[in-house]
C-alpha cells in the first residue's frame, strides 16, 4: 500500500495500535528535547521514575527561555539542569548557545527519526523530514524513560506547493496564508505534509519556518521530505552522514490536498490578537509602529538575519522606533559577526540580544503602553509581550526590517527589490557550548536550589464530589491565558505552589485565591480550550489548586493530554449547556469512576435547579486508567509495582 511520509515514519516506529485516523497509537521516540521553562519539571518527573540513564537515541536539554537572571531562581534551575543531564545521560546546551529548535535543526536533527519535545514548536525539525511533535513535559520524561508516546492517529493533509516565491513574498507568508485559510483550529488532529515541485525551491530554514508555525494551526506536526536540499543543508552543517532520503510514495493518498501556488503568495501580516487574523500587507499600510522585534525560533536563521542586515545596510532605524534582534543560535551570531552583517545591524541602530527566546515569551522588551510592535515571532496573544494593551503584529523579517526603517508599514516593492543572500556552502561549527554527558553519571551530584520544590501529585479520582465553576471563559483560550509566561512567572516553573498564584491572572487576578477557598473546582471553557504553548504548568498548577475537571466545548491536543496526565478530567460540554452555566454554579457528580471505567457519559447535576448536564470524554482505555489513578506518574508507578 502506498504511504505518505508521515505514515512511513509512524509505521517504522509503531509500538502498538493501528494507523486508523482517530485511533490511539503508541510510537517509539528516537530523540527528545526540553527547554528550561518546561525542562526543569520534566527532569523532576523523570527522577521520580528512578531510571538511571535515558533510553532514547539522543536527548538534549536546552537553556533558552529563562536566561534573564533577575534573581537566583533561573541560575539555580540551569545548574540543576546541567547536573541532572550529566547524571542521566543527556546532552546539555548551555545558556547562550541558542534557541532549542534552531540548534536542534543545525546540530542534532535526523531525517526519518521521531522527536518529542516539551515545547509546542518542536515540529520545526519537520523542515528536515523528521516527525517532530510537541508534548507536555511528563510525556517527554516518560519517553526518556523508554515509554512510548501515545497519540491519536492523525489525518495526513497534503499541501502541494507549485511555482516559486517572488518579490517580497517569503516562507513566513506561506504559513500565514494557511492560517488565514484554516484558522488556529484548522490543524487539530492533523499532520501537514508538504509536497509538489515548489518544495525544491525552499531552503531548509524556509521549510523550518513553515513547520514551526504550523503549531499555530493546532497541528500535531508538519513535515517536508528529506531531499537534495536537505542534504545540502546537512553537508553545510558537516553532518552529511545524518542524511537519508525520506519521501512519500508517488501514489500516496492524503485525507485532503491543499493547493498553494508560491508565485501567487504576497506579503502577509497577522493582526492582533491571534496568529490567524491574517491580512495582506496592503491592508495595514501607513500604520505607525513603536517597536520591531526580529528573531525567535520561527525566523532567526543565518539567511534571515543576513537579509535583514542587507535591507538595513547604510541606513538608520526610524527615530521613533526601537529595533531588537535575537539570533537563533551562537552559530548564527558568530557567523554574522564574522561576515559583517552584525556590524551593519549595529550601525543601523539595532539592539542585538543574546541567542535566546527573549521577547517572544515576554522575557524583556515589552512594548510601550498602548504601543504597536511588529514581530517575526509565532504568537501575538494579548498580553504575551508583557504589555497588556499593546497591539502585536506578526510578519516576515524582510517586512519587519522595512518597518524598522520607516516607522510604519510600507509597501517595499515600490521602493527596492528584496536583497537576496545565499547561505555559505559550509557553516562554522563550534559545539563547545554543548556539554556531552559522561559515560557513567552515577557519581554526579544533582544540584538543587531553594526554588526547586517537590513535585505535587493528585490522589485517585473520587467517585463522587461537588465542585464549583470558578471561571467561565470563551473560545480559543490559550495556555498563556491559563498560565502566563513573562519575567515574573517563568522563574517559578520549578515551584508549583508559587507559580500557581499566576493561574488565569490576566483574566481574573482573584482566581488562584478563589480556587484555594473552593476546592475542588471546575473551569468552563468554549471551543479549542488550551491552544498554544505545550506548557504543562497550565494543567499542573490548576491541579495543585484543586481543579477536578475542565468542561469545554472542545480541547487543543497537547493541553488535553496534559490535563489527563495530571488527573484532571477533560469533559466536553454542548454549546447549549455552556451557554446556560455560569461562574459560581455548583455541580454534583456521582458515579464518576464507573463512568470513566466504562466510557459512559458523566451526568452532573446543577445544585440550584437540579437540572442534569451530560458530559462526554473520549478517553482511550489507557487514558481512563491514568485519570482513575490520579495522573500518569501514579499510573506508571502502579504499573512498575
Amino acid at each position: 500500500m502506498a504511504l505518505t511520509l508521515t505514515e512511513k515514519i509512524i509505521s517504522e516506529h509503531l509500538v502498538s495500535g493501528e494507523m486508523k485516523p482517530g485511533d490511539e497509537i503508541a510510537l517509539r521516540i528516537d530523540q527528545t528535547l526540553t527547554q528550561d521553562a518546561t525542562g526543569t519539571m520534566a527532569y523532576l518527573q523523570f527522577e521520580t521514575l528512578e531510571i538511571d540513564r535515558v533510553r532514547t537515541e539522543l536527548s538534549v536539554s536546552y537553556v533558552d527561555h529563562n536566561t534573564l537572571q533577575t534573581g537566583f531562581e533561573n541560575a539555580d534551575d540551569h545548574r540543576y539542569l546541567q547536573s541532572v543531564a550529566a547524571r542521566h545521560g543527556v546532552y546539555f546546551s548551555r545558556p547562550g548557545n541558542g534557541i532549542c529548535h534552531q540548534v536542534h535543526l543545525e546540530r542534532f536533527g535526523v531525517p526519518g527519526r521521531t522527536l518529542l519535545g516539551s515545547d509546542s514548536h518542536t515540529p520545526t525539525a519537520g523542515g528536515l523530514g523528521m516527525l517532530a511533535i510537541g508534548a507536555g513535559g511528563l510525556d517527554v520524561a516518560a519517553a526518556m524513560a523508554g515509554e512510548p508516546f501515545y497519540l491519536n492517529t492523525p489525518q495526513v493533509i497534503g499541501v502541494r506547493l507549485s511555482g516559486e516565491l517572488t518579490g517580497w513574498a517569503t516562507a513566513r507568508d506561506v504559513i500565514l496564508e494557511l492560517l488565514r485559510r484554516l484558522t488556529v483550529k484548522g490543524g487539530v488532529g492533523k499532520v501537514f505534509e508538504y509536497l509538489g515541485p515548489g518544495v525544491a525551491t525552499l531552503t531548509v530554514p524556509e521549510r523550518a519556518t513553515i513547520t514551526n508555525m504550523g503549531a499555530e494551526l493546532g497541528a500535531t506536526s508538519s513535515l517536508f521530505p528529506s531531499d537534495q536540499e536537505t542534504l545540502r543543508f546537512l553537508r553545510a552543517q558537516q553532518r552529511e552522514e545524518a542524511w537519508s532520503e525520506q519521501v512519500a510514495d508517488d501514489d500516496a493518498t492524503y485525507a485532503e490536498i491543499i493547493e498553494i501556488d508560491l508565485g501567487e503568495i504576497e506579503p502577509m501580516v497577522a493582526q492582533p490578537h491571534m496568529p490567524d487574523q491574517v491580512v495582506p500587507l496592503t491592508e495595514v499600510l501607513g500604520l505607525g509602529v513603536d517597536q520591531v522585534c526580529i528573531g525567535s525560533c520561527t525566523n532567526s536563521s543565518l539567511e534571515d538575519l543576513m537579509t535583514v542586515a542587507a535591507v538595513l545596510k547604510n541606513q538608520t532605524v526610524h527615530e521613533n522606533l526601537s529595533l531588537v534582534i535575537s539570533p537563533g543560535s551562537r552559530q548564527v551570531e558568530t557567523m554574522i559577526a564574522r561576515n559583517g552583517a552584525l556590524a551593519d545591524l549595529l550601525a543601523a541602530g539595532a539592539r542585538v540580544l543574546e541567542p535566546a527566546c527573549g521577547p517572544c515569551i515576554g522575557m524583556g522588551q515589552a512594548p510601550p503602553s498602548g504601543g504597536v510592535s511588529v514581530r517575526t515571532f509565532n504568537r501575538n496573544f494579548r498580553g504575551r509581550s508583557g504589555t497588556e494593551d499593546a497591539d502585536i503584529y506578526l510578519t516576515s523579517p524582510e517586512i519587519a526590517a522595512t518597518v524598522a526603517l520607516h516607522g510604519e508599514f510600507i509597501d517595499p516593492s515600490k521602493l527596492i527589490e528584496l536583497p537576496r543572500v545565499d547561505a555559505p556552502e559550509v557553516f562554522e561549527i563550534d559545539d563547545g557550548m554543548i556539554v556531552a554527558p559522561p559515560e557513567h553519571g552515577s557519581d554526579v551530584e544533582v544540584l538543587r536550589g531553594p526554588n526547586i520544590k517537590p513535585l505535587p501529585v493528585r490522589d485517585e479520582l473520587p467517585d463522587s464530589f461537588e465542585a464549583t465553576i470558578l471561571l467561565k471563559v470563551p473560545d480559543n483560550i490559550t495556555t498563556d491565558d491559563i498560565m502566563p509566561a513573562g519575567a515574573r512567572g517563568l522563574p517559578l516553573r520549578s515551584n508549583i505552589p508559587a507559580i500557581s498564584e499566576f493561574v488565569f491572572s490576566g483574566i481574573d487576578p482573584e482566581f488562584s485565591a478563589r480556587a484555594q477557598q473552593h476546592s475542588p473546582g471546575l473551569v468552563l471553557g468554549g471551543e479549542n480550550y488550551g491552544q498554544g504553548s505545550s506548557r504543562e504548568h497550565a494543567a499542573l498548577a490548576p491541579m495543585y489548586l484543586g481543579i477536578q475537571a475542565v468542561l469545554a466545548e472542545s480541547f487543543a491536543r497537547i493541553h488535553r493530554a496534559n490535563l489527563v496526565n495530571f488527573g484532571i478530567l477533560p469533559l466536553e460540554i454542548s454549546s447549549e449547556d455552556y451557554e446556560t452555566l455560569e461562574q459560581g454554579d455548583l455541580l454534583r457528580f456521582e458515579g464518576v469512576r464507573e463512568a470513566v471505567e466504562t466510557g459512559a457519559s458523566i451526568i452532573a447535576t446543577v445544585a440550584d435547579t437540579e437540572r442534569s448536564i451530560r458530559l462526554t470524554s473520549e478517553l482511550s482505555t489507557r487514558e481512563r486508567e491514568i485519570v482513575l489513578a490520579g495522573g500518569r506518574l501514579n499510573h506508571i508507578r502502579q504499573r512498575q509495582a
